[in-house]
Order: C-alpha cells, then structure tokens, then sequence
C-alpha cells in the first residue's frame, strides 16, 4: 500500500509539510554489507542516488524511495541513522534552531537539483536533519512493513524537548491536521549514563519477532527485546555495522501517542505547549519564504 495521507510521494511528489519526518539515511563504513543486510530484512531494492555517482545508494519498496545508505566520510564519525524534517526554507529554520538554543552543525547547502540539506542539534545535542525539498520530496511510502514509520527522540528533559520542538514544529506537532510521526522519551536510570539524547528510527514490521530473527541471522544484535508501548510493539536493535534503529508492530494500523511524560514531571497538556511555542517564536522571527534549493547559501 503506498502512503495515503497526501503528505507526499517521494521524488518529484507534493512536500511535506514542515516538521515532519521526510526521509531517513545511515552513515555506513561498508554500504554494500548495508545492502545486503536491509535487502534481506525489509525487502529493499537498491539504486545509485540521483547525481551521485557511486556512493550513496536510495532504498526503495515497490518502486518508491524509503531511505539512504551512504558511505561515512570520516571513519571517526558515528555509525547512525539520522531522521530528517521537511522544512520550505532551510535558511529560516536554522535561524530559528539557532535561536532557540540549539546548534547548526552543517548548514543548509544544495544537493543538486534534489533539495537542500542541513544538520543540526536541540539544545541537549541530539543530532537530526533538515530538508528542503527540490525534485526530491522524501519517503514515497512510508507506515508500511519495511519502511519509516516513527521517530523517538530519547532526552533527559522533556518539558525542554516539547517546547523547543513545539517552538519549531508547531503545526506538525499540534495543528488541526497533525499526526506526528515524532514522540519524545525520557532517558531514565535504565539507559546507561554515558548515553547521549539522541533520535532513534523506527522501521515498521508486521511481525517483530520474526524481524527480529533475521536481525541475529545477519550478524545484527537485539539491544532491547520487545516491548509494549500505547502504539505498537518496539524492539531496538542494531545492524550488522553498529547503526542502531528499531522495529515497530503497530497495535491498531496508525495509532499515535502523546510525548511520554517523565515520572516527576508535571503533566502537560497540548495547549500548554502551543503556548511554549508561540512564545518562543515571538522572541525570534526571521523572515521566511521558499527559496531557491540551488542557489548558494549565504554561511555568515
């Protein structure tokens, strides 16, 4: 089935609407062994990315892209999945992350003809992406067996998170038409403490533990066997090369939930985070617009 919600169909689709998750890539030492290994566990086909040449390969389930792979530049950096956010205008949002306390790691520069792309941090270093669609729109399916189908976001505060987030993301987190695809976690006392905020990808399954079978068969490890949550059934677990990420059994198809709140924390309501938000954006309002994803970007 391919995605029906309208929010877009992958290249050359209608844009996603800004705040929600648009696409997903790892960072592999070995891109070929994360063919083989995502291959044979979703099902994935392989091409060479648009204009790429040969390193970054797009995954795709009937037809449709779903995600990258992609070679690590620099063997000292994280072996990871990184979600990314849609956004009209890169250059405005990284304004608005730089304002809002968090960090602008590399800022928004053209992909070709295919959109714009940024990376950035919240205010508790979890790294996550920016896309300005071109050509490419993103996921062309996605809450599928075998495709995206959540992100959580793992911090040590979530009143924090939810008001940086809503001060972003507004309309996607609490606009009429909002259906997230983004919850936030605490990191409690059973995360090790060394253990950074950071957002975990989630995969849909139809059946986790025969996922999780293929996992072991290979050569990747189960990190955190299944386990209920109020949308659907989660086990985190790692590739064959350390990239971490998570396999979902949706409960009832599309449920949703609400940011989970930490055990001492005061409960609080969407309104109340509508609010943080709008307050949050009164202090900062750089112009926006669509602009154009190949023309160069001004880093001063």
């Amino acid at each position: 089935m391919a995605d029906e919600t309208g929010a877009g169909a992958g290249t050359g689709g209608v844009a996603y609407s800004e705040g929600v998750p648009c696409w997903v890539d790892a960072q592999l030492p070995d891109v070929e062994a994360g063919k083989r290994f995502y291959g044979d566990l979703f099902g994935w086909s392989f091409r060479v990315a648009p204009g790429d040449g040969a390193h970054e390969v797009w995954a795709y389930v009937e037809g449709a892209p779903v995600a990258a792979l992609a070679p690590k530049p620099d063997g000292r950096l994280p072996t990871v999945w990184t979600v990314h956010f849609a956004t009209p205008d890169a250059l405005a949002l990284t304004a608005r992350i730089t304002a809002a306390g968090g960090q602008v790691i590399t800022p928004p520069a053209p992909v070709g003809t295919l959109g714009a792309a940024a990376l950035a941090t919240d205010p508790e270093s979890a790294v996550f992406g920016l896309w300005q669609p071109g050509t490419h729109t993103g996921f062309g399916r996605r809450h599928e067996p075998g495709t995206f189908a959540w992100a959580e976001l793992y911090t040590r505060d979530t009143k924090a998170a939810n008001s940086f987030y809503a001060h972003l993301f507004h309309d996607a987190l609490f606009g009429p038409d909002a259906a997230p695809d983004f919850g936030r976690a605490a990191l409690t006392d059973v995360f090790p403490a060394e253990m950074p905020p950071h957002f975990l990808v989630h995969f849909a399954t139809d059946d986790c533990e025969a996922a999780l079978g293929t996992v072991s068969r290979l050569g990747g490890r189960v990190q955190v066997p299944p386990f209920d949550t109020s949308y659907g059934n989660v086990a985190v677990v790692t590739d064959n090369q350390g990239a971490s990420f998570a396999l979902l059994q949706r409960k009832n198809g599309n449920g949703r939930r609400e940011a989970p709140q930490e055990a001492d924390q005061t409960e609080q309501h969407p309104d109340e985070l509508r609010q943080e938000g709008d307050d949050r954006r009164a202090d900062d309002t750089p112009a926006r617009g669509v602009r154009d994803v190949n023309a160069p970007v001004d880093e001063g």
